[in-house]
């Protein structure tokens, strides 16, 4: 009986043990650490998503600007800007195609000149001077055209039985001195073709690149109020759309201005030549009628 009774202290505290183990409460206790062990497993989870992600936005980010060249940046430019960067595109075209065009008109018609000023101080007579001025060789040539009616003029008043050496002399050297100044000033019209262009490129290209600048920035700011952010790869591609039309612009009008003071130069001497020319022919004119022809 003493023993049984030593015993059942031991057998009570084993049974209040038990009971508190399988009360609901310290079960839900027990349980409640595991959450925080899943939420703490799940944040370095979250983080490397946010550094995947990132990674991806700079990758891409690298590679847009890779992608980055004139192509693009007119492509995606606004109808405003694209229409300024043709406009100056077709007159930089255009600015070109007169340099080639003059610089060989200017070439033939220096060499041709040289060649007929050399054929026509070897002439004795008028008709001699007529029959090199209308030849062939020279068709075309302003100082060829211009002896051509000085001597006509002087053929056709002795044909009207006029006394050109004599009483009519001054007469008929003034009826040939306003035929070659006719001549003249077609020549004058003819040289200067395509300069008025090159002038009016020259002047206003660089203010249209400006308007489509001015244009395309005032359009990027549009899109950085409705898009809510600062970001530079949001304002840095309309902003290069936009200077790119600047850039234009003065591709445009650089070339311009250079090749209408070259072309401008070269009919200011070839002017110069003319009125030389114009002189020694009227001389030789007033000579040969002098001497009766």
């Amino acid at each position: 009986m003493l023993e049984h009774k030593k015993h059942n202290p031991l057998i009570a505290l084993l049974g209040a043990a038990a009971l508190l183990m399988s009360s609901p409460v310290l079960a839900q206790s027990a349980a409640a650490p595991e959450p925080a062990t899943s939420t703490a497993a799940a944040a370095p989870a979250t983080t490397d998503t946010a550094a995947t992600d990132d990674s991806s936005s700079s990758s891409s980010s690298h590679g847009g600007k890779a992608d980055v060249n004139f192509v693009t940046m007119f492509s995606g430019a606004t109808i405003v800007v694209k229409v300024v960067m043709i406009l100056l595109g077709v007159c930089s075209i255009i600015s070109w195609i007169l340099l080639i065009m003059k610089l060989l008109d200017f070439s033939s018609l220096n060499r041709v000149s040289n060649n007929f000023l050399e054929a026509y101080r070897g002439a004795r007579s008028i008709a001699d001077i007529n029959r090199i001025a209308v030849s062939d060789e020279f068709a075309g040539n302003p100082l060829a055209d211009m002896a051509a009616v000085g001597t006509e003029e002087v053929q056709l008043s002795k044909q009207a039985g006029l006394q050109i050496s004599g009483e009519h002399k001054d007469s008929t050297l003034n009826r040939a001195q306003a035929s070659i100044h006719a001549v003249q000033a077609g020549l004058a019209k003819r040289l200067s073709g395509g300069l008025a262009f090159l002038a009016s490129v020259g002047s206003t290209g660089p203010f249209i690149g400006l308007f489509g600048t001015v244009y395309g920035i005032m359009n990027s700011f549009i899109g950085i109020s409705n898009s809510h952010t600062t970001s530079l790869a949001v304002v840095a591609p309309g902003i290069a759309e936009a200077l790119m039309a600047t850039g234009l612009g003065l591709i445009a009008a650089i070339p311009a201005v250079v090749m209408y003071n070259v072309f401008n130069t070269g009919i200011t001497q070839y002017g110069t030549r003319s009125e030389q020319f114009v002189s020694e022919l009227m001389n030789s004119l007033s000579r040969q009628l002098d001497k009766g022809a």
